[in-house]
């Protein structure tokens, strides 16, 4: 299935028609899940996002309430307007805060993203077992890589897959509702507060993508 990716991804990527009149869309306020797959199957994260549009914030918790087995658990709650991120640790009571180099991610399209193509995935023709995407591709700066994503006709994501030159990875949307159900979340936890910013090591690149890798 994963080879089926692959290939799939590399020939949009290859790509050479497009339509320019298409301009990137942008997501609304979402609450979710989200997974976090390797090409060799491995299960990165897997968990709950509430993502606000407007105020561009997320938070993304995998193993919290839906467990897992998975390699990395995850609490993370990034301002992307505001160039910091918080990884959070509520077990062990511990807060880190960082800057954000990168403000790519998976929940919505990039502005300099081009449109490739509108595909139906599944059947067209039967009334219910179908649904039209667009696909948007990119580089990735930082990591001199390419992403390739689909939305729907309403701009919610539904897959974004990843080629990098350290790994790839494929992030899928799930369950999605187009309200925050729990403003909160989105909020500096009591933790957080007052948390200095630290460091960051020469040649790190901090970004919501850079968790899975």
């Amino acid at each position: 299935m994963f080879a089926a990716v692959t290939l799939l991804v590399f020939m949009c990527l290859t790509a050479t028609s497009h339509a320019d009149h298409h301009q990137p869309c942008h997501t609304p306020n979402m609450t979710g899940l989200m997974s976090v797959i390797t090409l060799k199957g491995e299960v990165k994260a897997f968990g709950a996002f509430s993502y606000d549009s407007m105020g561009k914030k997320l938070r993304f918790r995998s193993n919290e309430s839906y467990p897992t087995n998975t390699s990395i658990g995850l609490d993370l709650l990034m301002f992307f307007d505001e160039g910091v991120f918080y990884e959070i640790d509520t077990k062990n009571q511990s807060c880190e805060k960082k800057a954000l180099q990168c403000t790519l991610h998976p929940l919505d399209v990039p502005d300099e993203a081009t449109y490739l193509s509108t595909l139906n995935i599944g059947s067209s023709s039967i009334e219910g077992e179908g649904l039209k995407v667009n696909i948007w591709t990119g580089s990735m700066a930082d990591s001199k890589g390419k992403y390739s994503m689909s939305v729907t006709m309403g701009c919610l994501p539904v897959s974004t897959f990843y080629m990098c030159e350290s790994s790839s990875f494929l992030i899928s949307i799930m369950d999605i509702e187009t309200e925050i159900k729990d403003p909160d979340l989105l909020l500096v936890p009591s933790l957080c507060q007052g948390q200095p910013l630290e460091e960051t090591p020469e040649g790190t690149v901090n970004s919501f993508l850079n968790e899975f890798m």
